[in-house]
């Protein structure tokens, strides 16, 4: 697929507006869970009618500068381990230049309706697996009660730490986790790749750090915004260098998303890590739904399947509602968290006042 083959999004006033609120949201949810939000800005952006290649290349494109600012923030907490980061960011600088590959080949072969396919498919299957997980592990730690005290480490990943192979181990402090580079340098890949193919490589990440390698929580969802300051600064130059960027769309969504990034990363210090992990899913499931009803237009656009014009527009319309759904979803978890741990860090300030003044 050219770039005189691709058509640009009209950025009249209620599109640039929409494309405000969408990149304020996606950057709350990048300030909090540590992903650059993708999972919501990219199948958003293709609501709106940008083609997927597009909307992947220039959410990568607006992913760097913002996911820097919610690093630094998040390092203001101690969250960030930045020797994890730019390790596992190592390999998916690898794994950006292959999933770009397979991206451009996927639209020079297929057109914009297969971009779009493909985009949507992989969505659909990765979200429903990595979110249906999250959801599982998040219920799990709340049912047994354990919500006010230190995240189980996951069997798999003290199976990680316990394997010692010489020259290859590697401790990061800040994670408080001793593993081998083995280890490190494919789960990096994979997000690289991932995040080059349909713009998301965070939801691969994140629960990598945490189920894999055994990081927290908050350390992991900071610790992504490292490599994902890496992953979108290659995928950029990646991207732009076959006019794949619409750097107009990229502007408009980080002039929404820097001051959401800051909130969402305020926020995670007034969370218990399982409510992390409940945004993460919540969001996650909705927006596969909103992507899973949207392939059969895809399909009928081949010629592979027939749909009805009139059924074809119900799906797109529904599947944007779904998406406003994880949107409104994920704002509600993260701002009732915030307020709810807020008022608890409020009134224990005032009890220790109190016994001060007696």
């Amino acid at each position: 697929m050219d770039s005189g083959a691709i058509s640009f999004l009209d950025l009249s006033v209620i599109n640039v507006v929409g494309l405000l609120v969408i990149g304020f949201v996606g950057g709350v949810v990048s300030g909090f869970i540590g992903s650059g939000g993708a999972f919501v800005l990219t199948p958003a952006m293709m609501t709106m009618g940008v083609p997927g290649i597009v909307a992947v290349a220039s959410n990568m494109c607006h992913k760097f500068p913002k996911a820097l600012v919610g690093a630094y923030k998040r390092h203001q907490y101690g969250q960030v381990d930045i020797k994890l980061g730019l390790t596992m960011a190592a390999s998916a600088a690898v794994g950006v230049w292959v999933g770009t590959g397979v991206q451009r080949s996927i639209g020079a072969a297929y057109g914009e309706a297969g971009s779009n396919l493909y985009v949507s498919i992989a969505f659909v299957i990765v979200l429903t697996i990595v979110g249906g997980f999250v959801l599982f592990d998040a219920l799990q730690i709340y049912r047994s009660a354990r919500i006010s005290v230190q995240e189980r480490t996951s069997r798999l990943a003290r199976w990680v730490q316990s394997v010692e192979i010489p020259g290859t181990m590697m401790h990061f402090k800040t994670a408080n986790v001793r593993v081998s580079a083995l280890f490190t340098l494919p789960l990096g890949f994979a997000t690289g790749m991932l995040a080059s193919m349909i713009a998301v490589g965070g939801f691969i990440g994140v629960p990598g750090m945490i189920y894999i390698l055994g990081a927290t929580s908050l350390v992991a969802s900071a610790t992504e915004l490292v490599i994902a300051f890496v992953m979108g600064l290659g995928g950029t130059v990646f991207f732009a260098m076959h006019g794949l960027v619409d750097i107009r769309l990229a502007l408009v969504l980080l002039a929404g998303s820097l001051f959401g990034v800051q909130l969402g990363a305020i926020g995670t210090t007034y969370v218990k890590p399982y409510v992390i992990k409940v945004v993460m899913a919540a969001i996650m499931l909705i927006v596969a739904v909103s992507r899973g009803l949207v392939i059969p237009v895809y399909l009928a656009q081949l010629g592979v399947i027939e749909v009805a014009a009139s059924t074809s527009a119900w799906l797109e319309v529904a599947s944007f509602w779904f998406l406003v759904l994880a949107l409104c979803v994920g704002g509600f978890i993260i701002i009732g968290a915030m307020l709810r741990g807020h008022r608890a860090v409020a009134l224990q300030a005032r009890q220790q006042q109190m016994l001060q003044a007696k």
